[in-house]
């Protein structure tokens, strides 16, 4: 079974802090109490995010992370794929130097690409700015 990783999972959650709070330092704190997570393992995600230049961090008393751009500029994939390395459901559609010896006569070959292509159907679509409006809608939404 395909499974997003925790990494995946709290990247994503994370990146929606940051972007609730647009021009504001977020501590990795208070995602962590928020979400009930381990700040240790936030910080080992957010330096993947750093290094990406997906975020970037602050430093000094009101420091913190930010997004280094809009919202609407990152996709769900985009965050995913840095976190996961790849979403397809078989390593043959993920790499494709790995292609298996029966590339050319599997029959459920098309199965796994209509997979992978609802997959990125889905997560090229979804944008931080998208989840950060749901968000908002949820009841007792409220910002920290």
């Amino acid at each position: 079974m395909m499974k997003i990783s925790t990494k995946g999972r709290y990247a994503l959650r994370m990146m929606i802090e940051f972007a609730m709070h647009p021009g504001e330092c977020t501590k990795l704190n208070q995602v962590a109490t928020r979400h009930e997570l381990s700040d240790k393992y936030l910080e080992q995600i957010v330096a993947v995010l750093v290094k990406a230049d997906y975020v970037k961090s602050v430093r000094g008393a009101r420091g913190g992370y930010m997004l280094t751009r809009d919202p609407s500029e990152y996709t769900v994939g985009m965050i995913l794929r840095l976190m996961e390395g790849g979403l397809a459901p078989v390593a043959c559609l993920d790499d494709p130097e790995i292609q298996c010896e029966h590339w050319d006569t599997c029959s459920t070959l098309t199965v796994w690409k209509q997979i992978d292509q609802a997959i990125n159907q889905v997560v090229d679509h979804v944008t931080l700015a998208d989840l950060v409006k749901e968000q908002m809608e949820k009841p007792g939404c409220t910002l920290m």
